[in-house]
């Protein structure tokens, strides 16, 4: 069987859990599996790499922020590599090579004063290819042989930087080149997640939680067995534990449901990482580092629905509901067409859409990061519409949440959203906007962010989401 393995930055944070990364790689290896390991950076490594580049900006780069990061990364090499000298100086001078490359990158910021998406791809990713090497070193150190490989020198990409997508005909050609020789020879290669470049050889990003994107994307062009995803939870839950402390793990659940419950908040997915395997019909697993006895959550084609409908709540903060009123909107022809591309301009992503029937009201969601660009740029857009008073004001409000119940089994099924209604009302919770798309798998409502949690715990206790499910 051909696995591709992935290690998120809590499963390789430290010397001792890249040794316990290393113990799961090796063991699926010698027990007769292919194994292809994808590594994020060390925790927390990324934000310090983004922080840095944006100090440097700001003329505030100093050299100590580049030995703050070296130094974990020196100690988990002599931590994990006490035999082999000459590994450990081979791997030693890749760090240093890095560092130094990192303090150039630095020190060209505070003398343009600008940080283009293309130069924060570079510093970002960085983190990816300082671990790499050490994971592949606490491998070899454990007799099997293993080489750290860029993901830059597979995936090839489009150019927008910061969340580049892939181009899969071009990445499987050259995944199958580079990978598929050192299986055959009984390695484990260790390949940087969330980088890439694009087909000129420019370093890309796939975006904040790309790595798992990485394994996926990798599993594809391979036609792996499975892709495991190793983290710190024992897999998708029926809702966030700190707000629910019943919620369970769901043993199974399908790529719909997966894809929903990841673009709605639930952090242990990535909300791209399905796709490349749903396309392949590949199964992802999601487990534990921490607990690796424990089977986690597999996802696959067909799931295993649940008679309750409901199967997961979820929700997201830290978002914004933008609304565009006014009576003169009804009947007059473009101003959807107008928003939207005026949103697309400004590639943002939009999580939820609501129009009254009326057409005297359209609202949507974005990330609150995005929403002042978002704003500004609907004002330029439908500048002669507000002229005109068709648009009567154009609002934003950054006190919502987005809450979503998820479940295969809604659709076609009567009375779920009644249910779903009927416990906000009983728990008071006063519900802002609705969204029900055709496929029915996901009722999402914009509530107050003061109740979202309110709004979680009534959905899971009325359809007793913390007990086992039966088919």
């Amino acid at each position: 069987m051909l696995i591709v393995m992935k290690f998120g930055g809590t499963s390789v944070g430290s010397a001792e859990r890249i040794a316990q990364a290393a113990e799961l790689a090796v063991k699926s290896a010698k027990e007769g599996h292919k194994v292809i390991v994808v590594t994020s950076a060390m925790s927390k490594v990324t934000n310090k790499l983004i922080a840095a580049a944006e100090n440097a900006v700001a003329g505030e780069y100093h050299k100590t922020v580049s030995d703050e990061l070296h130094e974990p990364h020196r100690q988990a090499v002599h931590q994990l590599m006490p035999t082999e000298a000459a590994r450990r100086r081979e791997v030693l001078e890749s760090l240093r090579q890095k560092f130094e490359r990192f303090e150039t990158l630095c020190k060209g910021l505070t003398m343009v004063r600008e940080l283009t998406p293309r130069t924060l791809d570079a510093i970002s990713g960085m983190g990816e290819m300082l671990c790499a090497p050490i994971l592949a070193g606490a491998i070899a150190e454990r007799g099997v042989a293993s080489h750290s490989i860029d993901a830059t020198e597979l995936i090839v990409t489009d150019d927008q930087f910061g969340q580049a997508e892939p181009l899969m005909a071009e990445t499987r050609q050259k995944t199958c080149d580079k990978l598929l020789p050192l299986l055959e020879a009984g390695e484990i290669p260790v390949v940087t997640g969330f980088i890439a470049a694009t087909a000129e050889g420019v370093q890309t990003t796939l975006g904040r939680g790309g790595s798992d994107y990485t394994a996926s994307i990798l599993g594809a062009a391979l036609d792996a067995d499975e892709v495991w995803i190793w983290t710190d939870v024992n897999g998708v839950m029926t809702a966030n534990p700190n707000e629910v402390p019943e919620a369970r793990t769901m043993r199974e659940i399908s790529y719909s449901e997966a894809s929903e419950l990841a673009y709605y908040g639930a952090k242990v997915l990535h909300h791209k990482t399905i796709l490349p395997a749903f396309k392949q019909n590949i199964p992802v697993l999601i487990l534990n580092s921490f607990q690796p006895t424990d089977t986690g959550t597999r996802v696959s084609v067909t799931g295993h629905p649940s008679s309750r409908g409901v199967k997961a709540v979820t929700s997201i903060r830290n978002v914004s509901l933008i609304a565009i009123s006014g009576k003169g909107m009804q009947g007059i022809p473009g101003i959807a067409a107008k928003t939207f591309a005026a949103v697309a301009a400004e590639r943002a992503s939009i999580l939820m859409i609501s129009q009254a029937s009326s057409e005297n009201n359209l609202c949507f969601v974005v990330n609150s990061s995005e929403a002042a660009r978002v704003v500004k740029a609907l004002r330029a857009s439908l500048e002669l519409d507000l002229l005109q008073n068709h648009i009567e004001d154009i609002a934003v409000d950054d006190s919502i949440a987005v809450v979503a119940a998820v479940g295969d089994r809604m659709q076609g099924a009567p009375g779920i959203a009644g249910k779903v209604f009927a416990a906000l009302g009983a728990a008071a919770v006063n519900v802002i906007a609705i969204s029900q798309g055709s496929s029915e798998r996901n009722i999402s409502l914009i509530v107050g962010e003061a109740q979202a949690a309110d709004a979680v715990r009534a959905i899971h206790r009325a359809f007793e989401l913390h007990l086992p499910s039966a088919a």
